[in-house]
Formats: structure tokens, sequence, C-alpha cells
């Protein structure tokens, strides 16, 4: 038997937000987001608290929610960006289609 334990007061997971990725609870904001800001973006916890309105331990919460699943999140995020690049090669942008045309390409 499989048991997910999550830090009910700081993270939740809702299938009706955010398609189900885990967040801080009471927002939309996803772990994943708070984990692009801070690694990715070298932004201090301290900052992303101050700019989104969000507690210290929340996102003390979050970084540690994302070392403890880091597989199942990492593999997550490169299935949604490949899915947003298959949409944008299905559905080309109608602005970028006519600048292309203006600049004679």
């Amino acid at each position: 038997m499989s048991t997910t334990q999550v830090s009910t007061e700081h993270i939740s997971i809702n299938s009706e937000i955010r398609f189900g990725k885990p967040c801080i609870k009471g927002t939309r904001i996803a772990v994943i987001d708070i984990v692009n800001c801070h690694l990715k973006m070298e932004e201090s916890l301290e900052k992303i608290a101050n700019d989104y309105d969000l507690s210290l331990a929340s996102l003390h919460a979050a970084m540690a929610y994302y070392y403890d699943h880091r597989e199942e999140l990492e593999l997550r995020k490169a299935e949604g960006e490949a899915f947003a690049l298959d949409l944008a090669k299905q559905n080309p942008s109608l602005l970028q289609e006519r600048l292309r045309k203006l600049k004679g390409e």
C-alpha cells in the first residue's frame, strides 16, 4: 500500500486547482512556481514571501515538499512544457504569422 503524506498546514492538492498541482494552501501558487523563483531565478524565500504576501513557513514547506517529491514534480513540469510546445505548434499565433508576413519571411 502506498501512502503520501502532505503538510496539510501549508500545502494542498486539489484536482480543481492548477490541474491538481501541489499549491500553497489557500492560494493558486504551485510549489513548482516557488521552486522556479527560488532555484532558477535565485530569489530569496524572504523576497518571494514579501512579493506574494506568503508566510515564510509556507515557502519552506513548499521547498521541503519539492525535495521530497522532486522526480514527480520535475516530470510533471517537463510534460507540461512539452504539451505547451505541441499546442503552440498545432495552433500557430496569428500575430506571429502577420509579423512574419510583414517582414517578408
